[in-house]
């Protein structure tokens, strides 16, 4: 009969094949930490990535409804005079509510329309430019972008109009 060391020969089995394998694992031990400290600050800046991405979205969201709503406002008004300055007081309130954090706000409105004659199809427009403080989105993210969004609104086509 064959002894258990001579059917194999590289010892594998029995106790020296257990120490074998004992120390190739003990080989791996602690990658696991080393892998999460090199991956974590990778994924710490790609989260903060989305999360500026997304905010600055939400951003960009809140001018272009601004904008909508200055026009609408402007194109409702009586005047010229009147349309400007209700249309900048309509796209500050919109960008307050929304809490967006501009360092400034500037509102364009394009009243030429107000000249048309009463039955000719006008339009007024409103473009909204805000330049938001990337500070306010994340932390440590220095300087600013700005945003600007354009929107019209048409005027009643049989409702008296005053020229510019």
């Amino acid at each position: 009969m064959t002894s258990r060391a001579s059917r194999d020969p590289h010892g594998v089995c029995g106790v020296r094949g257990h120490h074998a394998r004992q120390s190739w694992w003990m080989g791996e031990r602690g990658t696991a930490v080393v892998e999460v400290v090199l991956l974590a600050p990778a994924l710490a800046m790609l989260l903060a990535l989305l999360i500026v991405g997304g905010r600055l979205a939400m951003a960009d969201m809140a001018v272009q409804a601004a904008a909508s709503e200055a026009a609408r406002t402007a194109s409702i008004a009586r005047t010229h005079g009147e349309a400007s300055s209700r249309a900048h007081a309509a796209a500050v309130s919109g960008l307050t509510a929304q809490k967006v954090n501009c360092l400034e706000v500037t509102v364009t409105v394009d009243t030429g329309g107000f000249g048309a004659p009463v039955g000719t199809p006008a339009s007024v427009a409103a473009t909204v430019t805000c330049r938001v403080n990337l500070a306010g989105l994340l932390p440590a993210v220095p300087g600013s972008i700005v945003l600007s969004s354009t929107s019209s609104s048409p005027l009643d086509t049989y409702r008296e109009r005053t020229t510019p």
